[in-house]
């Protein structure tokens, strides 16, 4: 697959202002594998295999032609009712940000839902809708999830509004655009 003609088209027509971006799924939720996209290969790889018990607890990606503080491509959070597949792009509405620290340097995580969610009939548009019992298990996955290799190493700082979120996107698009 070509992700280079997959992906340039995507960065161009991430717009903050209508609230959806475009999202590129790689690691499905309830999955161990920790699965990553290879920039320089332009290849989904598999980077290692987790605990079980530290599975995703839904969807993760990231936002093409973006770039975070942690030298990656920004995080995202995709929230469905069930696993997407690796590799699939989707449009999608911004809820928030999980703002996250690992190892010292800020990573932080999108949190979006399908932009034309007909499942749910768009009821999800902001991390309130989400529940706070999310949140929790959000913050005791991302905070707990290094522990059998690193404990300590990762650190939830909280959670931002979409206008927080957008303006994250914004600071990654100028990163990726000016490396």
């Amino acid at each position: 697959m070509d992700y280079n003609a997959i992906l340039q088209p995507y960065a161009a027509e991430n717009n903050t202002e209508d609230k959806t971006i475009n999202v590129v799924i790689e690691i499905p939720m309830g999955s161990n594998m920790k699965i990553e996209f290879d920039r320089t290969r332009k290849i989904m790889v598999l980077d290692r295999v987790e605990p079980g018990i530290f599975a995703k607890p839904c969807n993760y990606g990231f936002i093409p032609g973006t770039l975070d503080e942690d030298g990656d491509e920004l995080d995202v959070l995709f929230v469905t009712d069930r696993p997407m597949t690796t590799g699939v792009v989707s449009e999608a509405t911004v809820l928030g940000v999980l703002e996250f620290e690992d190892d010292g340097e800020m990573d932080h995580k999108v949190i979006c839902v399908p932009a034309d969610d007909r499942h749910t009939g768009n009821s999800i548009t902001s991390l309130d809708d989400l529940g706070e019992q999310w949140k929790k298990q959000i913050d005791h996955h991302f905070s707990r999830y290094k522990d059998l290799k690193k404990p300590g190493s990762t650190k939830v700082l909280g959670f931002g509004d979409q206008t927080k979120a957008h303006a994250v996107i914004v600071e990654c698009i100028e990163r990726w655009n000016n490396q």
